[in-house]
């Protein structure tokens, strides 16, 4: 069973409690974000959908303003001590949110619906930013390749659970008691955190650089990463590689916000029955996690393996613009679904571990501070960018067509920038390799004289 397990999953033995604790902390979150996400959705769109266009600005705006207060978190305290710092402060924001609701529900409004969507929208992007990191931080570049798919079954359970577990407890409970399970799950998600750092320390190509006589306080996985709190702006753009990484996401969000708008326009124009447009959304949703799941489980831990990362990357390009080009030509909501379900298996499966394996190659600054600006500011900036695109092509009188005559081209680009990005990483992991590995005349009991 242990050689079946190892050969199907691609974990060794010695690897197992720290994956497993990593989908434990993964699925926590995604339980926690779920079990809130579909009172997010209700209170976003009491103005139409044009009024979520300008809640993505907001959103982008306050992802700015949250991002230097994260780096000095970043740059004073220890990894673990940011981490939890991080959930705790969103934890007491719900609780200040349950109190609200509570004691004073007749302060719920529109108003205070949409300052929730904007709250909730920064919190869905800073935990799993945040989780992503510690993951980037413990393991290797060749342990990702193999296992973050595995670990990110986890967060598919969770994303399963939550509406589930919402499900059971609205009606006997009550919806601000939905509040205090997110709690309660975020305490969870802070506790794997912290197994998996007991069991998985530090990567272990950076554990092969430590000298082991060095104090505690000097090794990676017990120093403050110290720098400045705007690290992470500067360091974005001053590295080609980190602009990459930026450049795929934001484009990767663009067409996500393009297909997002297309699937509301569609579903409305079935009608107004509430009942049919749940439906159609549910399908939606099953379809994409039983594929995600499958994906996740069995195929994507081994396909970075044995292709690489650069066309693991240019996979989701590829399938946007094939399916943007299909559903120009037929245009039906039975495409659109089979589109969507795909877009987003495989980038919940496929694309998202390997993008995260991109950040195992650079500095323990740089996995949180940059990476904390490219998934909160940069992500929101592309779903502005992409929203405002889609409403100015409606607005115009573009239909399907037109969106795909923007879409299609810009996949391709994304394509060959995802293969750019593969083969950059290949080449910083070979360049730090060889300086880690000491020469002739530095290693240890050489000697310069003849």
């Amino acid at each position: 069973m242990t050689a079946y397990f190892q050969r199907v999953f691609n974990v060794r033995r010695d690897e197992l409690v720290p994956v497993l604790l990593a989908a434990l902390f993964f699925f926590c979150i995604l339980t926690a974000l779920m079990v809130l996400r579909p009172a997010r959705d209700a209170l976003g769109m009491q103005r139409g959908i044009d009024a979520v266009r300008w809640l993505f600005i907001g959103t982008a705006v306050v992802t700015l303003l949250v991002n230097p207060v994260f780096g000095l978190l970043v740059s004073k305290f220890r990894r673990l001590q940011f981490i939890t710092a991080t959930y705790a402060f969103f934890a007491l924001t719900l609780l200040g949110f349950y109190l609200l609701m509570v004691m004073a529900p007749e302060a719920i409004g529109i108003t205070s619906g949409q300052v929730f969507y904007v709250w909730f929208s920064v919190f869905n992007l800073f935990v799993t930013m945040v989780f992503w990191a510690l993951m980037a931080d413990r393991f290797s570049l060749e342990q990702s390749k193999r296992f973050f798919a595995l670990i990110a079954v986890g967060g598919t359970l969770g994303a399963i659970f939550g509406p589930w577990l919402a499900s059971m407890l609205a009606r006997p409970l009550g919806t601000p008691a939905l509040l205090l399970v997110a709690m309660g799950f975020l305490a969870l998600a802070v506790c794997a955190a912290w197994g998996v750092a007991r069991t998985q320390p530090i990567a272990k190509d950076a554990k092969a650089s430590v000298d082991p006589a060095s104090p505690a306080e000097d090794r990676p996985d017990r120093a403050i990463i110290g720098g400045s709190a705007w690290a992470g702006f500067k360091a974005v753009f001053q590295s080609r590689y980190m602009l990459g990484i930026a450049g795929y996401i934001v484009i990767m969000t663009i067409m996500a916000t393009f297909l997002y708008f297309t699937r509301l326009q569609m579903v409305a124009a079935l009608g107004d029955d509430v009942d049919l447009r749940t439906t159609v959304f549910a399908r939606i949703d099953l379809i994409t996690q039983v594929t995600t799941l499958v994906l996740q489980a069995v195929i994507a831990g081994h396909l970075m393996k044995r292709v690489g990362v650069p066309i693991t990357l240019a996979l989701l390009p590829l399938t946007v613009a094939l399916g943007f080009i299909g559903l120009a030509i037929v245009g039906t909501l039975a495409a659109l679904i089979v589109f969507e379900a795909s877009f987003r298996a495989i980038q919940r499966a496929i694309t998202r571990p390997a993008r995260e394996t991109l950040y195992t190659v650079v500095s323990r600054e740089d996995k949180y501070k940059s990476k904390a600006f490219i998934d909160t500011f940069v992500y929101r900036g592309g779903d502005v960018i992409g929203a405002q695109v889609e409403g100015l092509l409606g607005r115009l009188g573009m239909a399907l067509a037109g969106l795909a005559s923007v879409a299609v081209p810009l996949a391709l680009a994304w394509a060959v920038l995802g293969i750019w990005l593969g083969r950059a990483q290949q080449r910083v992991a070979a360049s730090a390799k060889t300086e880690a590995s000491p020469t002739p005349a530095t290693a240890p009991g050489a000697s310069g004289a003849p």
